[in-house]
């Protein structure tokens, strides 16, 4: 017979409603003190952000495995470099919704059919190409992350606001760097 100990730390599941399709939340008792609907409601949002980072992070890839042309050697870097600091930021979201007693959904089966980032389009390799198609990925990004230091603080949670933050001050360093290979040419 398992100890109350033990059962205290077993999981457990609410379902809930995501985009018209039901997601279920395995949450685990801690001793946080946000109240468990706010940590429900957070650990989705950050599942949903979770997805969201692993296609930008796999979409960085893409670009900086197959970009060509006079450019190569930088932008191959400047994705690399891009899609490095993006693991942090995936790192950071997975943690957090841990830390709120949830289970962080970050395979790559997951992301897939929960990202809300647009698909990348690119399969040549020009090197304009893929800039634009990561500029608009990492925008895209930069809003959806946005949008959840706001919902973040709603739920009196400042800790993942503050996450929310850092993320999108380095997405919006980092669209600059992107970008700025587009707007050189006027």
């Amino acid at each position: 017979m398992p100890s109350q100990a033990q059962d205290d730390e077993a999981p457990y599941r609410c379902a809930r409603e995501e985009h018209s399709e039901s997601v279920e939340v395995s949450m685990y008792p801690t001793r946080n003190d946000l109240a468990e609907s706010a940590r429900i409601k957070l650990v989705e949002l950050l599942n949903a952000r979770l997805a969201d980072a692993i296609d930008l992070q796999t979409q960085c890839k893409q670009a900086h495995w197959n970009v060509k042309g006079p450019d190569f050697i930088a932008l191959h870097k400047l994705f690399d470099e891009v899609n490095d600091a993006v693991e942090e930021y995936v790192d950071l979201i997975a943690e957090r919704a841990v830390q709120l007693g949830g289970v962080a959904d970050g395979t790559a089966r997951v992301a897939a059919k929960r990202s809300s980032l647009p698909e990348y389009p690119v399969r040549g390799g020009d090197g304009r190409e893929h800039v634009a198609a990561l500029s608009t990925v990492l925008s895209a990004f930069g809003k959806l992350v946005r949008a959840e230091i706001d919902r973040s603080n709603e739920l009196s949670d400042a800790d993942t606001a503050d996450i929310f933050t850092e993320v999108s001050r380095g997405v919006d360093k980092w669209l600059w760097f992107v970008e700025a290979h587009l707007q050189a040419e006027r």
